[in-house]
């Protein structure tokens, strides 16, 4: 099968979210606060903002385009950790 012939629902994304399952439960406390407290730091930021506006130009090489992606996987990852951790810390009434 072909990168192009993949089904959507087994991209990285929908099987990492499929892992994780974000709707339920299942951290303790300390795990989902500190999941929680996860942020890029500063110079990455920087960087996706600097990689954000050459895509909007068209201006990615192909490298940069890799790069920008890589941020994209990690951020969401990211979204689907601190839902499961609000999630935890939610059902657990420890928000």
């Amino acid at each position: 099968m072909t990168e192009a012939q993949f089904e959507p629902a087994n991209t990285e994304t929908a099987i990492l979210s499929r892992l994780i399952d974000p709707e339920r439960s299942g951290l303790a406390p300390e795990a989902a606060r500190y999941i929680l407290t996860l942020e890029f730091k500063d110079s990455d930021q920087h960087r996706m903002n600097e990689l954000a506006e050459k895509a909007q130009e068209g201006a990615l090489s192909p490298g940069e385009e890799r790069e920008l992606e890589n941020y994209r996987h990690v951020g969401h990852l990211l979204a689907l950790l601190r839902s499961k951790a609000r999630v935890s810390l939610r059902e657990q009434h420890t928000l």
